[in-house]
């Protein structure tokens, strides 16, 4: 334990710090993308990417409250934002995998939600450099640290010394497929009271696969939050799983809504309005399961290596023990 600290502080101040982080992701930061982008319009977006870099900076300093920061903690973030950059740029360029995504989800889970988010939101910045900078910059650093920052309240973290023996890896992957069942299954009746739905009030809609996906999605998450109740086992299938569900609704429901309100500044575009978001979530379906199929895959096959590598780090230099 760090010095100084007794058990009773270290968790009251890491609540605090999950206190402070949510209130920024889920309040100050949606306010901040969507005054930005309707007050400062599409020529001023630099401003909202610097206050969300600001903001994220916050409960990282939070960590270093009673002492001094330790120069391989900062480090490992930045190699981590670096690492994530250079994955990212690589795939974009060579096979068409969101390999950036998955990075931040890793991160998330071994470095926990504060620095998970933090990550996120700085790779997006770098990257949007050499991909191109634009009123969509904050929206994508938001989705991105959000991504992070959910992977490292959902996640147990897990200690790869004690899981040698082969029969405890299988009755460990026993125990992480009957946890992750029950999530994925309060997602599975959400989609299917979606296409229920449907059928009986299809609307202006002719086909099923559109805004209800992404509605009844975050319905099924909710609801799987509230079946689960624990943290999840840090394994391939559950992490893929995770990836994928994620990703696809909670990512790709809001870059749609960012593809209106941006596009609405540009000349010729359409009206911010539901018709217009309905037709973006019809369209931007099928992008939004390759992004995170693509993700899936990737964290299914290499998020093991990964984690692995940097709870030794952790370990070794004594990081956030």
């Amino acid at each position: 334990m760090r010095r100084g600290f007794d058990l009773t502080q270290y968790e009251a101040a890491a609540r605090k710090r999950t206190a402070v982080s949510a209130f920024l992701i889920l309040g100050v930061i949606p306010v901040t993308v969507l005054g930005g982008s309707f007050l400062l319009g599409s020529d001023l977006y630099m401003i909202g990417s610097i206050l969300i870099v600001i903001y994220t900076m916050i409960p990282f300093f939070m960590v270093f409250e009673r002492r001094k920061p330790k120069a391989r903690e900062i480090v490992l973030i930045a190699m981590m934002a670096a690492l994530t950059v250079v994955i990212h740029l690589f795939f974009h360029l060579t096979v068409p995998i969101q390999a950036g995504t998955a990075m931040i989800i890793i991160s998330g889970i071994s470095l926990g939600p504060e620095a998970g988010f933090m990550i996120g939101a700085l790779a997006r910045f770098v990257c949007n450099f050499y991909m191109g900078q634009g009123p969509w910059t904050p929206w994508q650093m938001f989705c991105w640290g959000l991504l992070g920052f959910l992977a490292g309240l959902a996640f147990n973290k897990v200690n790869y010394e004690e899981i040698r023996d082969r029969g405890f890896r299988d009755e460990l992957a026993s125990r992480s497929l009957r946890m992750v069942m029950g999530p994925v299954l309060c997602i599975a009746f959400a989609l299917a009271a979606a296409y229920i739905c449907y059928l009986i009030w299809p609307g202006k809609d002719q086909t099923f696969f559109g805004w209800r996906l992404y509605v009844f999605g975050v319905a099924g998450l909710l609801g799987g939050l509230l079946v689960q109740r624990k943290r999840l086992s840090v394994d391939g299938l559950t992490m893929a799983l995770f990836t994928f569900f994620v990703t696809f609704i909670v990512y790709g429901g809001i870059m749609n809504i960012c593809a209106m309100v941006t596009s609405a500044a540009m000349p010729g575009g359409r009206p911010v309005s539901l018709n217009t978001l309905r037709i973006l979530y019809i369209s931007g379906a099928p992008y939004d399961a390759v992004h995170a199929g693509g993700a899936a895959v990737f964290i299914f096959f290499f998020g093991d290596m990964f984690i692995k590598k940097l709870e030794r780090i952790k370990i070794k230099y004594g990081i956030y023990r």
